[in-house]
């Protein structure tokens, strides 16, 4: 028989640890409160019927101080106790959000990092923080508040009836009745609801992440949001859900507003019912002042127990999410690591297919890397080059066939080992915001000043300290502090000395450098890849016409391989691609050809 799976309150008390004990007691001290917070209405009820039994001579009125210190008095407790539940519950959604929080990133750090892209850095950031952070305000306010909303109703129904049964039964008829008019909103379909509208708001959270990456793009050709579709068809999905649900609740709301507010309305018609053809007596009187008095509360309490209901599904769809991304499959380490022998990297018959799709990214794809080598992939968009390059360090793993370093499976070798062996240099550099010292340093944390510096030396970056004041200790965007893209890919290259690695993998690292950075950089590529293996994935194809060997790709297939000038010879693909991309260069613009 299948597990049963916990509730989504249950599930998140099961990362409280030692504060579980403190969701329990803020739940009983909320519910004491909202007892309490009764009582002084009880009390200024007594002050009323006192001052009328003994209209017009008030010096009858003996009890009127004493209730009213009594009414001051119970007010001040409940507003202590209930200040309490909310320490209680603070100090334990601040460690179940944290803990959630801590388990969502450990979780992550053992994903493979395609499929981190793959999910996209918008949903997962949304989840990472939005959800944990809902759940933090549902257990610290809205848990708290709903027991307390509990609780309250209790305590009415008894002080209703225990005055006077016909005017309990008519302030109650309007609640009974909003509820009703509510119906269709509620339960599965409004969960269903939920689930739909964060469905629509994680996905045009990750478009827009997307775009705003893209923002150099659309104003580099004067294009619009309209160049972006995907982000434009989720504004307007989250438009469309959002616009369709306001209409949808629109009449039961208003009708379930009027409802709730319209208890006085009641009371008046029983009042007349009750003195048809005579005046009215004191003891209806009383009775409809404490009504009129109390049952404002009763609206009041059920709205919040409404919203609470919905705020327990938007925390169960959080859950939900939570979970989907905790149970999402690891990166599983080997039960026994191999140790590669060399860094002499391998493809043998490598088949890969992205998750859900038919088509392969690679097909039976076969060439190797040795140590001292500089191996180029090239071929059009598409091709395969960097899913190609993602497999070496497992980003995926390949479905069959497989990815050697040193002769070892890269599936056989630790995460720690593989991540030592393998540095990448991408297009796109981002440093932290932190001293250069410190971003160099994440190459080998254990680094010295004297090994950053030379590190950094050794990668061109000589010129960038001598213009800072500060040199190797200014913090990367403090002060106007900034790089071209460049420079940061210098500054990224000599964590990467640092590092040290056996192989590394370049990815078009020069594709935004001016002519200028481009040159120092190249030389800074020939301190980091000195002796090392290297695989470079290329699009202009004049960075690595050098290269010891060029691997020619074309739907994930390996079409040819050789040096620059066989593969010219030989004609084909490559040859192609270079009278293409000489042609492209040729150009000027104006020239007539």
């Amino acid at each position: 028989m299948a597990e049963k799976k916990r509730s989504g309150l249950s599930e998140l008390l099961s990362y409280a640890g030692g504060h579980r004990i403190l969701v329990f007691l803020s739940w009983i001290l909320s519910a004491l409160s909202a007892v309490l917070a009764l009582l002084p209405f009880v009390f200024i009820f007594l002050i009323i019927r006192e001052a009328i039994s003994v209209a017009p001579d008030f010096s009858g009125a003996v009890g009127i101080v004493g209730n009213g210190w009594l009414a001051v008095i119970f007010s001040l407790i409940s507003i202590l106790v209930y200040v309490a539940s909310l320490m209680c519950s603070h100090l334990a959604a601040f460690r179940i959000a944290g803990n959630i929080k801590i388990a969502l990133l450990e979780k992550v750090s053992r994903i493979p990092v395609g499929k981190v892209e793959e999910i996209g850095s918008g949903k997962l950031r949304r989840t990472i923080t939005d959800a944990s952070s809902a759940t933090e305000t549902y257990l610290a306010h809205r848990l708290p508040d709903f027991v307390g909303s509990i609780a309250t109703p209790v305590g009415i129904l008894f002080l209703l009836f225990a005055f006077d049964w016909r005017f309990a039964i008519a302030a109650l008829v309007p609640v009974v009745l909003s509820f009703i008019s509510m119906g269709g909103l509620m339960g599965k379909k409004m969960q269903e609801d939920i689930k739909n509208y964060s469905d629509a708001l994680t996905d045009m959270n990750g478009e827009a992440v997307e775009y705003v990456r893209g923002i150099p793009v659309v104003k580099a050709f004067g294009q619009t949001i309209h160049s972006f579709t995907r982000f434009k068809e989720s504004i307007e999905r989250y438009c469309r859900f959002c616009i369709s649900y306001t209409k949808k609740a629109r009449r039961p709301m208003l009708v379930f507003t009027v409802f709730l507010n319209s208890a006085f309305f009641f009371i008046t018609e029983l009042i007349l019912v009750l003195t048809v053809g005579k005046s009215v007596g004191q003891t209806v009187l009383l009775s409809a002042l404490f009504y009129i008095i109390f049952t404002p509360i009763v609206s009041t309490v059920l709205t919040k127990i409404m919203f609470a209901q919905e705020d327990g599904m938007v925390i169960n769809d959080s859950v939900s999410r939570i979970r989907g991304i905790l149970e999402m499959e690891e990166l599983q380490n080997p039960q026994t690591e191999g140790k590669p022998l060399g860094s002499k990297v391998e493809f043998k018959n490598v088949d890969f297919r992205y998750g859900g799709s038919e088509r392969y990214a690679l097909k039976n794809l076969s060439f190797t890397a040795s140590p001292g080598q500089k191996v180029a992939l090239v071929g059009p968009s598409g091709s395969g080059k960097t899913t190609a390059a993602n497999l070496i360090s497992r980003f995926f793993d390949c479905e069959s066939g497989s990815v050697e370093i040193g002769g070892v499976d890269v599936r056989s070798i630790g995460k720690e080992d593989l991540s030592q062996k393998i540095s990448y240099v991408f297009q796109n550099t981002h440093l932290l915001k932190a001293s250069i010292f410190e971003n160099v340093r994440l190459g080998r944390p254990g680094a010295t000043r004297e090994e950053v510096l030379s590190a950094l030396d050794r990668a061109q970056c000589s010129d960038i300290l001598a213009r800072l004041p500060d040199g190797i200790d200014t913090v990367v965007g403090s002060r106007g502090t900034y790089f071209s893209g460049g420079e940061q890919q210098r500054i990224s290259i000599a964590r990467m000395i640092l590092k040290n690695s056996d192989i590394i993998v370049l990815d078009e690292a020069t594709a935004f450098a001016d002519p200028e950075n481009e040159a120092l950089v190249q030389r800074s590529f020939d301190e980091l890849s000195r002796g090392k293996t290297v695989i470079t994935i290329a699009h202009r194809l004049t960075t690595v016409k050098d290269s010891d060997k060029i691997i020619v790709l074309k739907d994930g297939e390996k079409v040819q391989e050789g040096r620059h000038e066989a593969l010219l010879e030989e004609g084909g693909l490559y040859a192609k691609m270079w009278g293409e991309y000489q042609s492209s260069i040729e150009w000027k613009v104006g020239e007539k050809k």
